[in-house]
């Protein structure tokens, strides 16, 4: 099966840009996990048919093509796991955010972790950025965990950051710099 492009983290698990062809698997990926990512993220509630799913695939296509960040699929064991991307990139700031989720099932085995190194070495080494970011939500424990395992430097809290189900969320930003990264120990 041909990608836009693929990138192989190991023999069971590789990242590759979502097409519209894989709509219907992201959609049930989304809809079997609708709870716990609905608990820290908006688009589970906002993603009720596969419609809502070919949609975001396009804008993602747009934002690809127009050099402005995009999503990626993970996928583990020939299956769709959970999805990567840089939510934009600013070039006039060389600086981008990366964002990640995965299916409750696929949690705990390092694909985040594996596939954002995969982001920040390309953000770095090809993209010639300065600065990766990654924002959660500060009681999202498990997600504040991969920036902190891979040296990014809590840099501020936004108070009352975003309302999810009714509740107030603070968000940490985390930053890691170019330089940081280059002469990091090992991650």
């Amino acid at each position: 099966m041909n990608h836009l492009f693929k990138v192989t983290i190991d023999k069971k698990t590789y990242i590759a840009l979502l097409e519209e062809r894989h709509a219907e698997e992201l959609y049930h990926l989304i809809d079997e996990n609708r709870l716990s990512l609905g608990e820290w993220l908006h688009f589970p509630a906002a993603t009720t048919k596969i419609q809502d799913t070919r949609e975001f695939i396009e804008k993602s296509l747009n934002r690809f093509a127009s050099n402005n960040g995009y999503w990626a699929g993970i996928w583990h064991k020939g299956k769709l796991a959970g999805s990567i991307g840089y939510l934009y990139i600013d070039l006039s700031n060389n600086k981008t955010e990366i964002g990640y989720w995965l299916g409750e099932n696929y949690q705990g085995i390092g694909l985040a972790t594996q596939a954002s190194k995969l982001l920040i070495e390309h953000a770095f080494n090809n993209l010639q950025l300065n600065k990766v970011e990654i924002n959660v939500a500060t009681e999202n424990l498990k997600s504040k965990a991969l920036p902190e395992r891979l040296g990014f430097k809590k840099e501020g809290e936004i108070r009352d950051y975003e309302k999810l189900n009714g509740k107030y969320f603070n968000r940490i930003i985390y930053g890691l710099l170019k330089d940081e990264w280059l002469n990091k120990e090992s991650y």
